[in-house]
């Protein structure tokens, strides 16, 4: 797949960390840095710029947000150890979104009317994210969101910098029925992402000759998995597909293992499990089960490399690296890139300026698709080992190009 050709911005920081170069002719004019004026945004003045940090630093959500908030704070020490942005220091802001929807939106407000932000990056459910899209058009700010989602979506004011769709959720599927894994059991907390993801599986399988044998929801933060574990007896599913967030996690990987299931039998492929998450429920009690991402912490690669090592020097040797984090990290250096390149803070001129952006990020090449505000990505299976790291077993060989809508599937006409 040949991507978009990335146009270059001016005195770019992005090689701080991992090795990123420009490359053409340098953007003089502000026509050419997405309408940058001399009259610069208030966001500009003086020697700082502040940006917000907005995840759920508590509640059920914190065992996955609470390390892609680090790596925001990360790359914004590099970003500023080399001399900032706009020649300013990044101020990063942060606030807890407790995993309740509405102190997201209430959280977002405070950051962008009140401490004057120029940008904030946070979120994880799309019910967090959803919560927020009304705040950030209404106040026309920029969110940059790094959880893999359900699609269906594009915003004016939101960068989708995890996957979508067709770079998680189907390449998934497509594995699976490689496999012959075609009788498939859905599990998945009760909230936007998991009943959307769920629905759009079902097109999917009704499409290509899987049978979906059954489909279970629990509350976020749910710890009894009993009545869910006997169904998948009863049921025998050749695959589960698991759209659980949070820790309800570990308790339905305890209790799957305790009941006698094993990956051999009925692999779960989960698409809100990585690294963290893994570390969180025990390697023990989830090896030799399934992960759909774009990046895990052994994805090969000099970008990564150095990223990895920048993290556990920074957070400790038993960290880890994981999508959303890398995401979170890379969302932040995608950011400062376009503001180089407006050579502003101001939101229109940094939406132009990113489209077409390239990173040599840790998980591969990423660009920016200007008309989605998505990032072409690599689709990468992968299977948990006994020590906790995830290997890569399958790719889909090149990024693949952003279709929130799906638009290239004909069985998703009817979403």
């Amino acid at each position: 797949m040949r991507l978009k050709r990335t146009r270059t911005w001016s005195a770019l920081v992005l090689a701080v960390a991992m090795g990123t170069a420009a490359c053409g002719d340098k953007v003089d004019d502000a026509a050419e840095t997405g309408g940058a004026t001399d009259t610069p945004a208030a966001t500009d003045s003086g020697t700082e710029i502040k940006v917000g940090i907005l995840h759920s630093l508590s509640g059920t959500m914190a065992i996955s947000e609470v390390s892609v908030k680090d790596a925001e704070i990360m790359a914004i020490e590099e970003i500023n150890a080399k001399g900032g942005v706009l020649g300013k220091q990044l101020k990063p802001i942060v606030e807890d979104g407790a995993s309740d929807w509405p102190t997201f939106a209430e959280k977002a407000e405070k950051l962008i009317s009140v401490d004057k932000v120029a940008t904030v990056f946070g979120g994880w459910t799309s019910a967090s994210r959803k919560a927020m899209l009304p705040v950030f058009e209404k106040l026309d700010a920029l969110l940059w969101y790094p959880v893999q989602y359900e699609g269906l979506e594009t915003s004016p004011n939101i960068f989708y910098t995890g996957a979508t769709t067709n770079q998680q959720i189907i390449p998934g599927l497509d594995y699976l029925k490689a496999q012959g894994k075609t009788k498939v059991f859905l599990v998945g907390s009760d909230y936007v992402f998991p009943r959307t993801a769920n629905k759009e599986i079902k097109a999917y399988a009704a499409a290509n000759g899987m049978e979906i044998v059954g489909e279970e929801y629990t509350p976020l933060g749910h710890t009894e998995y009993s009545t869910v574990i006997t169904k998948l007896k009863d049921k025998q599913p050749t695959a589960v597909f698991n759209t659980l967030n949070g820790d309800s996690n570990v308790a339905f990987f305890k209790q799957f293992k305790d009941a006698g299931l094993t990956a051999a039998e009925m692999p779960v492929l989960s698409v809100s499990v990585a690294e963290e998450e893994v570390r969180g429920i025990g390697p023990e009690n989830v090896a030799g089960h399934l992960v759909a991402w774009n990046y895990y912490q052994t994805t090969p690669g000099a970008a990564n490399e150095t990223f990895v090592k920048a993290y556990k020097a920074k957070y400790g040797p038993n960290r880890v690296t994981a999508d959303p984090i890398e995401a979170g990290y890379i969302q932040v250096y995608l950011w400062a890139a376009a503001v180089e390149k407006a050579g502003t803070t101001e939101v229109a001129a940094v939406k132009k300026a990113a489209d077409g952006i390239t990173l040599d990020a840790p998980e591969g090449k990423v660009t920016i698709d200007g008309e989605t505000q998505h990032l072409f990505k690599t689709a990468r299976i992968g299977l948990v080992e006994a020590d906790g790291q995830i290997k890569e077993i399958s790719n889909s060989g090149a990024p693949i190009k952003p279709d929130p809508y799906l638009k290239a599937y004909a069985w998703a006409k009817d979403l």
